[in-house]
């Protein structure tokens, strides 16, 4: 089984300008390894980087829609302690 880590634009590539052909075929692509992912047939990796940039997002449309996407992900990244700690030390 393939596994496979997506840049986070594919949970988002539905909501592009469709009159482009060439985001007409990522869409179908990125739709492709979803369809991939239910039927179990390829495992796909959310990472704590994906959840960031869903929460960012200010449209809950596209939100939601990554949310639900991110189901179909079967490995959780999670922060390494030294960069959450790093991060945390930004934050203050």
């Amino acid at each position: 089984m393939d596994l496979i880590y997506l840049d986070y634009n594919c949970f988002q590539r539905r909501f592009d300008d469709s009159s482009q052909i060439r985001i007409q075929i990522e869409a179908l692509a990125c739709q492709e390894i979803f369809n991939w992912a239910e039927a179990q047939t390829a495992q796909l990796i959310w990472s704590f980087m994906h959840e960031d940039e869903t929460l960012l997002c200010p449209f809950p449309e596209r939100q939601n829609l990554a949310l639900e996407l991110s189901t179909l992900c079967q490995i959780r990244i999670a922060p390494e302690t030294a960069i959450y700690m790093l991060a945390q030390e930004l934050i203050q």
